[in-house]
């Protein structure tokens, strides 16, 4: 058998489902050799463009989230920390929410998010936040967007369910020189943590990493086939808000002629095990932030909202501060008014808003047991304890999990196309 061409290595994180679309891989070996652009798998994806080597995809899979996972970098953790199985490293636990109330109901959830990067930019604590918004090409999609004051942040509010590639010129933003906040999803954080690794700008500029505690987002197929459900032509859209303006408030679809709005029970399902995620999500073993100084995460008992409920519901965040810089942002924000804390909280309360990240979490491992039977990529995890969560599963649970991972690959539920660019629109 022929030796695997660096091309083919790159490829492999895609077509074993691996890859979220960061774009960090772009940022690496450069956008004249690997483009990160629409394929036709739907999703954003890796496109070898230039002459790839070996080296160079060592160094993707090094900072790659979907080959290497980290928690919070042990030189960040403080003594006086505390460290929880499942949530992790953590110095104080609240529920709280945005102290201007047009921020807390626009915004997703509390808007806790929204009131920090505000905050950072209005006391002059960083130059920018680096964060995503709705994508100007396809409105269910993000895009990298770099704020400078509280307005440019208030354009981007709200959750983003859809492909977004926040790190797919790093080294641009970077190179502007100046301190900055960055706020992304679960495995963006960690990817901008083994890109510290090889790059010493990042620990230097980034002064605030803060992230929301992620469920997933929709596969773009899937996607497609909710807005055809609400009789939507998916290349009729013009907007899409996925929730916000309210908690969760209305998803929210506009077209040039129409305007559609759906529960977000109806948009992700009653149950959240029959979310679609896309394979990499399933396999995820760290949806909870461990490597932000701060994660805030819904807060409704049971992890769904009621479709009663809902519709009254101002929004609070559960908010998990990690270092010594998220516990004094959080509490310099709460006495300038940006934020308002209600009460702590512990593990126990997380555990209660959220426990589809629980389930998941001691679950990975025997997952990744799976991944290992079928010759798959497995991804390198630090300090995130998944062996060890694992046995709070019964062994025939442990079983099952790594059982079922090895059916979907035999089944090709974890597998995607070799990527090759979508049709130019």
């Amino acid at each position: 058998m022929s030796e695997a061409t660096p091309t083919d290595r790159l490829y492999a994180i895609v077509e074993q489902g691996l890859c979220i679309g960061c774009g960090i891989c772009q940022a690496v070996a450069g956008a004249d050799t690997v483009l990160c652009t629409a394929t036709e798998s739907g999703y954003e994806q890796p496109v070898v463009i230039g002459d790839l080597d070996h080296a160079t995809v060592d160094r993707i899979y090094d900072t790659c989230p979907g080959t290497r996972v980290g928690g919070l970098p042990p030189q960040l953790v403080d003594s006086d920390a505390q460290l929880d199985p499942v949530w992790g490293v953590w110095k104080r636990m609240v529920r709280a929410w945005a102290g201007d109330p047009m921020v807390r109901h626009k915004a997703a959830t509390g808007g806790v998010l929204t009131a920090l990067a505000g905050y950072l930019l209005d006391t002059g604590r960083v130059e920018f936040v680096l964060h995503a918004k709705a994508s100007t090409k396809r409105p269910t999609f993000g895009e990298r967007h770099l704020s400078f004051s509280q307005t440019d942040v208030l354009t981007a509010t709200g959750s983003r369910y859809g492909p977004t590639a926040p790190l797919i010129d790093i080294d641009a933003v970077l190179d502007r020189g100046a301190p900055f906040a960055f706020i992304g999803k679960p495995c963006d954080i960690g990817t901008l943590r083994n890109h510290a690794r090889h790059d010493p700008r990042v620990n230097e500029l980034v002064r605030y990493w803060l992230t929301p505690v992620c469920g997933g987002y929709m596969p773009p197929a899937s996607m497609d086939a909710f807005l055809r459900r609400l009789e939507v032509n998916p290349e009729d859209v013009t907007a899409f808000r996925y929730r916000g303006h309210g908690c969760p408030g209305p998803t929210r679809i506009e077209t040039r002629t129409t305007v559609r709005e759906a529960h977000y029970l109806d948009f992700w399902g009653d149950d959240a095990n029959m979310w679609q995620l896309p394979w990499r999500c399933k396999i995820c073993p760290d949806g909870i932030g461990e490597a932000a100084d701060i994660a805030a995460a819904d807060s409704w008992p049971g992890g769904s909202p009621t479709r009663e409920d809902s519709e009254h519901d101002p929004g609070t965040n559960a908010v998990i501060m990690r270092t010594g810089p998220g516990v004094e942002l959080l509490e310099s924000a709460v006495r300038d008014g940006a934020l308002v804390i209600e009460r702590d909280i512990g593990p126990e309360d997380l555990t209660s808003y959220q426990p589809h990240q629980v389930r998941k979490k001691r679950a990975v491992w025997s997952r990744y047991q799976g991944l290992a039977d079928e010759n798959r990529i497995v991804p390198h995890t630090d300090n995130l304890r998944l062996e060890q969560l694992s046995v709070a599963l019964p062994t025939e649970m442990q079983a099952s999990q790594r059982e079922g991972t090895r059916a979907r690959i035999t089944q090709g539920k974890a597998t995607q196309p070799r990527p090759q660019p979508a049709p130019q629109e």
